[in-house]
């Protein structure tokens, strides 16, 4: 049943990107999710580890690693087409190779600091989907330091850029996404979330062969949404392969994870509770929900089908994931601004990394038809993760979860109610924190974990709020609460 009820979830986010956001790509990839999980074919199951999360990650075999020699520098960037003047960091971008019997190989972009890069942390970045590229959206429409213009040919740059505080990589992940390739096609189908963690652990055990000056450093997990996956179990995956002596140790200190979705039932519920809270649902339907859905079991009767689907109609034509945002509007061509998102990024973006002389800056393999989602299959995805975060809170590892309050898809409702089913001891109270002399959030501190709001962010909190979110994840580097 709990495959059922995952499969129906990732239904219903597929019809949400489809109606609401334009993003035809995503859907795709949610639809074939759910899909196969309501089948149950192929052999895909809800959750392929024990109660505990632990299983999956029992293996301690060391893993593929290639020699990287002068790779390094090959894979430095001499300059982006249509890059501003003045830029001040080393950044680079090129293929690791996880796999050479199958010739599979992930793509990765690289921004050092512009100050102080040998003393800052090294943290990795992980967009969700399954399957959606973690550099045109994290890196080109987020957090990295170069956004796209509106004539889809120059950049400009983001003052808030998570490298201002960390050595930042952004990791296409799994094969199929993006730049990331793999040469033998059956590999396709059997991408999940385990091959995902186990390919993410081996690319950055060869990455930090290839830049050996960071094996040392201090290394964090960031993500969004689907990453909500990702980002707990490739910590667990490195948790566990960190006892096996002959591989390289990697310095593992924490995971931030932002509107992230955790768990099917959970998450479900508390959509559904944040349309009625903000006006998106009528009082009947919200009764009718409440009332025939059992989302402690994710047992659900055609009534509760009907009333769920009656909620998705009544949210209307809006974008889902920053509820109060304006459209797309295509226009004539103008200087961007990070302080004023344009919902149309993601066309420039999408432009800009298919021009030839990009990509071949970027140093991409072979010719690509770059799109912000892969068409790739996905074999296996937990109806939880709960039981790996607090397996990593209860190792010592820093939790941090966050969210945009103006995200419809997975709202902080989700998130608050995924953190209260932990029944963790709140150790700092609810209080507001600051970014330039005004509230940018919320926060709570508990034993383990931190939970923290970032006011008026959407989905993707960087593109909403980069200023608040880089004063939030400054703060999560440094180990204490938002000022």
């Amino acid at each position: 049943m709990d495959g059922i009820r995952s499969l129906f979830i990732w239904l219903l986010l597929g019809v949400h990107y489809s109606c609401y956001h334009g993003r035809a790509d995503q859907i795709d990839n949610l639809n074939r999710l759910l899909k196969a999980k309501q089948l149950q074919t192929s052999g895909i199951r809800a959750d392929d580890s024990k109660v505990d999360g632990t299983t999956r990650y029992e293996s301690y075999s060391p893993v593929y690693v290639g020699t990287h020699d002068g790779l390094m520098e090959h894979d430095k960037i001499e300059a982006l087409p249509g890059q501003p003047e003045g830029v001040d960091f080393k950044h680079y971008a090129g293929h690791v190779t996880v796999d050479p019997k199958a010739g599979r190989a992930l793509f990765y972009y690289f921004a050092e600091s512009p100050r102080d890069s040998s003393t800052k942390p090294l943290l990795l970045w992980l967009n969700g989907g399954p399957g959606c590229s973690s550099f045109g959206y994290g890196a080109m429409e987020e957090l990295g330091p170069f956004r796209v213009n509106s004539d889809k040919k120059t950049l400009f740059r983001n003052p808030y850029a998570w490298n201002n505080v960390a050595n930042v990589i952004f990791l296409e992940s799994p094969a199929g996404v993006g730049f990331s390739y793999s040469n033998t096609s059956s590999d396709y189908p059997k991408l999940g979330d385990k091959m995902t963690a186990d390919d993410s652990y081996t690319f950055l055990v060869n990455w930090l062969e290839r830049f050996p000056q960071y094996k040392n450093r201090s290394f964090y997990i960031a993500g969004e949404s689907y990453a909500g996956h990702y980002a707990p179990q490739l910590a667990a995956t490195i948790k566990s392969r960190n006892k096996n002596s002959n591989q390289t140790t990697i310095n593992l200190k924490g995971i931030a994870i932002g509107n992230a979705w955790i768990d099917d039932n959970i998450c479900s519920k508390g959509m559904y509770d944040y349309f009625w809270t903000h006006g998106l649902n009528s009082d009947e339907t919200n009764q009718g929900i409440n009332t025939h859905c059992d989302f402690a079991t994710g047992n659900f009767s055609d009534l509760c089908n009907h009333f769920q689907s009656k909620g998705e109609e009544e949210v209307g034509e809006l974008d889902i994931y920053n509820i109060y945002a304006p459209p797309c509007v295509p226009s004539a061509s103008k200087s961007g601004s990070v302080h004023d998102f344009d919902a149309c990024s993601e066309d420039y973006i999408s432009s800009y990394l298919n021009l030839a002389e990009v990509q071949k800056a970027l140093h991409v393999a072979k010719a690509t038809n770059w799109e912000s989602c892969g068409d790739v299959g996905w074999a296996d995805s937990p109806a939880t993760v709960l039981p790996t975060i607090k397996q990593l809170i209860a190792s010592g590892i820093r939790v941090w979860i966050y969210s945009g309050d103006t995200d419809g898809r997975v709202p902080v409702t989700s998130s608050r109610y995924s953190i209260s089913s932990m029944n963790l001891p709140v150790s700092s109270p609810w209080r507001p924190w600051y970014s330039n002399k005004q509230v940018g959030g919320y926060v709570v501190g508990y034993k383990g974990a931190v939970f923290t709001t970032i006011r008026g962010a959407g989905h993707m909190v960087p593109s909403y709020q980069p200023e608040r979110a880089l004063t939030m994840i400054s703060a999560f580097l440094q180990g204490v609460l938002p000022p």
